[in-house]
């Protein structure tokens, strides 16, 4: 206990890449446009959807959600990765490590359940649009929302509480480019059959529970498509669906891969590379992805554009 007590005081050392140096400048950059690319977007989606009134709709409601959450999701990693692919030193603090371990669990957990009330959100649209209003009444809207974070924060909780207990014996090492759950197991001088249940049990709640609902979803969604006689609402379905399925098929994969399956199984660098996608890349692709292929973000932003030029010019 005492040997846990006297490392909570000194900082923890963030692996990273630095077994591929000859690498590192090049993901540090790749890391840097990517970041930027995820900060313009998701604001980009958040001031659309809260400026153009005909998109104060639940389903970009939720969609703000995800791109502010995104946000606070790569902001809370990348800028310490990119200190310490840029810097001499690759250290953080501890407190540091708690802040990044929390936050990477809580909003990790929060997406799932948003992207499982956002499926239950196209499948109301899809087949009740009559009752659409009245089944997604922005009162539940938001009571959906908050549950989804109140989740995360939770399961955060939870799994934080169980991991930073855990004797270290000294190791001060993580072999990861920011402080997950896994590189902070492996860094423990004892094995716990607790936490391994009780991240298993987690799993399937944030996880498997969710992708169920989005499967349960899609496949309602899929026969209601199938009945529908006009071409450009069958057309606005899928690219509305589309976008949402894209999003899920990039998170959900990867996650599950990594967190689903005995963590020996995953090479260090394999883990490395797919942590590295699901929180640099999918963040990024999220707003490229609805904005690409739906056409009422695209004429909201020529809307707003076309508000201000005439403001301007008056």
């Amino acid at each position: 206990m005492d040997t846990n007590n006297e490392s909570s005081t000194t900082d923890f050392i963030l692996l990273g890449f630095s077994d591929l140096p000859q690498l590192e400048h090049i993901i540090s950059g790749v890391v840097f446009v990517f970041y930027i690319m995820t900060l313009v977007g998701n604001t980009a989606i958040i001031l659309v959807s809260n400026l153009d009134s005909q998109l104060h709709t639940p389903m970009y409601f939720f969609l703000s959600n995800l791109s502010f959450l995104d946000l606070c999701y790569a902001t809370s990693i990348i800028p310490q990765m990119l200190v310490n692919l840029w810097g001499p030193t690759k250290s953080i603090t501890y407190g540091g490590c708690v802040l990044q371990f929390f936050f990477a669990l809580d909003l990790g957990a929060t997406e799932c359940l948003l992207l499982a009330v956002m499926a239950y959100d196209r499948y109301a649209a899809v087949c009740q649009p009559l009752h659409y209003t009245v089944l997604m009444h922005p009162q539940l809207c938001q009571k959906m929302v908050l549950t989804a974070w109140l989740g995360g924060l939770g399961s955060a909780l939870i799994v934080c509480s169980l991991t930073l207990t855990l004797p270290r014996c000294g190791h001060r090492e993580v072999d990861n480019f920011f402080c997950e759950m896994p590189a902070l197991l492996k860094m423990a001088c004892v094995y716990s059959k607790v936490i391994e249940i009780v991240v298993f049990a987690l799993g399937v709640i944030f996880l498997l529970a969710p992708l169920s609902i989005i499967f349960i979803s899609y496949a309602i969604i899929t026969q209601a498509v199938m009945r529908i006689k006009s071409t450009a609402r069958w057309h606005k379905v899928l690219n509305t669906c589309g976008s949402h399925l894209t999003v899920v098929t990039l998170f959900y994969g990867t996650i599950i891969y990594m967190y689903m399956k005995p963590q020996n199984s995953t090479s260090e660098d394999e883990g490395k590379f797919l942590t590295l996608f699901y929180t640099i890349v999918t963040p990024t692709l999220n707003p490229l992805i609805y904005t690409l292929r739906n056409k009422d973000v695209k004429s909201a932003v020529k809307r707003i554009l076309c508000e201000r030029k005439w403001s301007a010019k008056s």
